[in-house]
């Protein structure tokens, strides 16, 4: 009898595992993965420019997504990041293509805001994306979202706009340069969403397939007008982009999208925001840069709000 009772209690373990921290520990890894990107880019461009970095990312981790799916539908069973097949329909190509056309299109006007406008103002702009997902999610996809919720959204938002409080410029001359920040917040809002309502559907290898091939193609061009040299030229260079395609974007990536059918695009967003933070982190580590009080200050005011977030009853 006691045999028999322990036989049912196992499983209830592993499911409550499973359900509750096995999720939690996939986003926190893949925020890990994706904080490194800005080491990893900062090592590439010693060799080449900016778009040349994204397009390689995209390129190689092109072929890590194809190879992945092309497993997943060989093997055809629960692959960690895969369900099953399904068919394609003119709304889901569409979709497919607008994920990469959005995310690729925020990465740009990112590194544009940059030039016409200080990185203070960028970041800070750039950090209102949890609240155009939540707003997003609620207006497209009919998202409820509590108050403790909403709080912990402006906690973790003012936590994250402390940073760059201390430099921030208010002028006509960034006038430009913050609108196309706050667009990229926008969009990539936007890219989290799309990616959301595609997680019903399709696996995360599958959407980050057309995501990269799409946005590769669409950096192509920038990439091979705007360079003088498209691909790295030492084992180095080379190292930097493939780390910054397999760690960032098939790891970090591949868990962020596969995360979205546990936890909403607005809570993701907000755990986002931990990214700079983890970032300024790794680059005092390992490039030996200054972390001054306010860092400190905004990571625990970012992780109070979030803590609210996920404590919360609308994930």
């Amino acid at each position: 009898m006691t045999e028999n009772l322990e036989l049912r209690q196992k499983p209830s373990f592993l499911s409550n595992f499973s359900s509750n921290l096995l999720p939690v520990l996939t986003l926190a890894i893949a925020l890990i993965a994706v904080s490194c990107a800005a080491i990893f880019i900062r090592l590439a461009e010693r060799e080449i420019g900016p778009n040349a970095t994204i397009f390689n990312r995209l390129l190689i981790a092109t072929v890590v997504f194809g190879i992945l799916d092309t497993l997943r539908q060989w093997r055809n069973d629960d692959f960690p990041l895969t369900p099953p097949n399904t068919p394609y329909t003119a709304s889901d190509i569409l979709r497919l293509v607008g994920v990469a056309a959005v995310a690729s299109t925020s990465v740009a006007l990112w590194a544009w805001s940059l030039t016409q406008t200080s990185v203070a103002n960028s970041t800070v702009l750039r950090n209102l994306t949890p609240i155009f997902t939540s707003l997003g999610g609620w207006w497209l996809l009919g998202q409820q979202f509590d108050r403790r919720f909403v709080i912990g959204t402006v906690v973790a938002v003012a936590g994250a706009m402390f940073i760059g409080f201390d430099d921030l410029q208010i002028s006509a001359e960034h006038l430009l340069g913050d609108g196309i920040a706050l667009v990229s917040a926008m969009l990539y809002g936007a890219n989290l969403l799309l990616v959301e309502s595609l997680r019903s559907k399709f696996p995360a290898t599958t959407i980050l397939l057309w995501r990269c091939s799409v946005g590769a193609m669409l950096v192509f061009p920038v990439a091979w007008l705007a360079e003088d040299r498209l691909f790295p030229q030492t084992w180095a260079g080379w190292f930097a982009v493939a780390a910054l395609a397999v760690i960032c974007q098939a790891l970090g990536q591949g868990l962020l999208v596969y995360s979205l059918k546990q936890f909403s695009s607005g809570f993701v967003a907000i755990l986002l925001l931990l990214e700079p933070i983890l970032t300024a982190v790794f680059a005092w580590a390992i490039f030996g840069e200054v972390l001054n009080w306010t860092n400190w200050i905004a990571f625990f005011v970012v992780l109070v709000g979030i803590y609210l977030a996920r404590s919360s009853h609308a994930q």
